[in-house]
């Protein structure tokens, strides 16, 4: 009995051992070549964003750009989508963003390899009419690829959203 228990544990071990060593292999840097450059790009983007500037924030996705998030779905938006949402959106409010912090990050040996950048922080929306304020609490995340940004997806509370449109939560009736 003690004899199959040490077989069974090993062969446990030797079973697990593929996936330990693929575990080692990914790594993650802050610090590589294009870091720079990667930060550049989303900033670019969400200053144009602040400015209203739809075209300049066009001009950093990458012609396949594919974004995710907006609009609280999870669906996806092509380049030309997100152009028009972001005409939509920029045209009848004014966003600013604050609190900002941004994180370059490189990924290898990972499904998700690349050059990223996170990013955090607040945009305070004014609706251009009624001067009606929503404070959303964001977080980024953007791969770049020579020089663009082909991959963002966005996280932001959207119950801020909601219940500044009348929406209310209510507990479950039992």
């Amino acid at each position: 009995m003690k004899n199959l228990k040490t077989i069974l544990a090993l062969a446990l071990v030797f079973m697990l051992t593929p996936f330990i060593s693929d575990a080692q292999e990914m790594a993650v840097t802050l610090e590589f070549q294009n870091a720079e450059t990667a930060l550049e790009v989303v900033k670019k983007y969400t200053k144009a964003l602040q400015s209203g500037d739809v075209a300049t924030m066009d001009a950093q996705l990458a012609a396949n750009a594919m974004v995710y998030g907006l609009g609280g779905g999870l669906d996806s938006l092509t380049k030309a989508q997100h152009t028009a949402y972001y005409t939509n959106s920029t045209n009848k409010f004014k966003h600013s963003l604050s609190g900002e912090l941004f994180l370059p990050v490189k990924v290898t040996n990972n499904w998700n390899e690349g050059e990223w950048v996170l990013s955090w922080g607040t945009n305070t929306i004014t609706d251009k009419t009624t001067g009606k304020v929503i404070t959303v609490p964001y977080h980024t995340a953007g791969r770049i690829m020579d020089g663009k940004i082909a991959f963002l997806r966005y996280w932001y509370d959207m119950l801020n959203v909601l219940e500044s449109q009348g929406y209310e939560i209510k507990a479950p009736s039992k």
